[in-house]
């Protein structure tokens, strides 16, 4: 099922002339960018006797193998075989393992499915608009990639629909991580669509105003959260600005990627604050204190590499975990099936995705 979507496998300006070896959806991958700008993402081994092409050299028409010489452009084909007699043909019946790649706003996405399914690249509308412009007040940023998360990605993933620990792992238990609105509990709503799910929760402030909170997952993997030093009183609505894809690594092995839009002032990106930990980001903290102020990762990673759903005990609260994995399960039994599953898209004028995702300060009168 994840394979019938795109999925970030790097960042735009991590492309050099080094060819990088990566891990996805349990398989060993090289992705660089050729002389001419392409990028590539080939299977690791070389076809002819198995060397990586992390050894490689990247040179204008693809990458050179390191062992013997021979040469693929992007999109696999051998184009030379230097130690083979110079009228052979036997470059044109070989193929380097390939996945298909298009960048979008600093990140590189692949395709690792079927390739007589491939669907258009989405676009989102919190980055751009229908043209392809970077929608005003900012400018747009690839991330992530680096840290490596040892669990499998659906733990990270049916967190984002799960606002009741907001109150409890990331307020009274550690100490206030997000704005003082955040530590409220909230009332809370869920609402399925047609390739994702959506929560809403409220929050009585104390001016008597209500903070409304939406946050947003879509299938397969992504996830649209609000800033979290959101709350005050008088701000109005302000429309989530961070898009990210929870990528597998492989089972038990999780990396993130986002794309983040974020104000210019004075020519320089304004970005967002970041959860403190009693006044210091989390990778700051030592161990002792990741214990007394645990945050997501500890929540989320120490449930197991992967997390035993039959011990699970679920109650009331937990309904956004519930949808979440049905939502999941039909769209496996889609794949099974021979269909698409949900938001899958193949016509290149349906390609902007609309989002949904903000937090807002309401007057009592406009309350549902």
């Amino acid at each position: 099922m994840l394979r019938r979507y795109w999925q970030p496998v790097g960042l735009s300006a991590d492309l050099g002339d080094l060819p990088r070896p990566i891990r996805v959806l349990g398989e060993d991958l090289v992705l660089f960018r050729d002389g001419r700008g392409r990028p590539g993402l080939l299977d690791t081994h070389c076809c002819h006797r198995g060397t990586s092409l992390e050894y490689g050299r990247v040179e204008a028409e693809g990458i050179r193998c390191c062992y013997h010489g021979w040469l693929f452009d992007p999109e696999g084909r051998c184009l030379e075989q230097p130690c083979e007699p110079a009228e052979s043909t036997y470059r044109d019946r070989v193929r380097q393992p390939w996945y298909p790649c298009r960048e979008y706003h600093g990140l590189v996405f692949a395709y690792l499915g079927p390739l007589d399914r491939i669907p258009v690249l989405p676009r989102y509308d919190l980055i751009e608009d229908g043209e392809g412009v970077v929608v005003p007040d900012g400018t747009s940023y690839g991330l992530g990639g680096g840290e490596i998360i040892e669990c499998n990605w659906l733990q990270i993933y049916e967190n984002v629909m799960d606002p009741f620990h907001v109150a409890v792992l990331h307020s009274v238990f550690s100490g206030g991580q997000f704005s003082d609105a955040m530590n409220l509990r909230p009332q809370v709503s869920w609402e399925e669509a047609e390739a994702g799910m959506r929560s809403t929760q409220d929050r009585e402030l104390p001016d008597g105003h209500l903070f409304r909170r939406v946050t947003e997952i879509l299938l397969p993997n992504i996830r649209i959260v609000p800033s979290v030093a959101a709350g005050s009183p008088g701000e109005g609505f302000e429309r989530a600005r961070h898009i990210g894809w929870i990528l597998p690594i492989d089972d038990t092995h999780t990396r993130m990627y986002s794309l983040l839009r974020v104000p210019v002032r004075d020519g320089r990106p304004v970005f967002p604050p970041r959860a403190r930990h009693g006044g210091k980001l989390w990778a700051e903290l030592t161990e002792e204190e990741h214990h007394r102020m645990p945050g997501d990762k500890e929540a989320i990673v120490s449930q197991r590499p992967i997390a035993i759903h039959a011990l699970e005990h679920l109650a009331t609260t937990d309904r956004g975990v519930i949808l979440t994995r049905r939502m999941v399960a039909r769209a496996i039994d889609a794949v099974s099936g021979g269909h698409d599953p949900a938001g899958v898209r193949r016509d290149p004028g349906a390609s902007l995705i609309t989002t949904v995702a903000g937090n807002a300060v309401l007057a009592t009168a406009a309350r549902r």
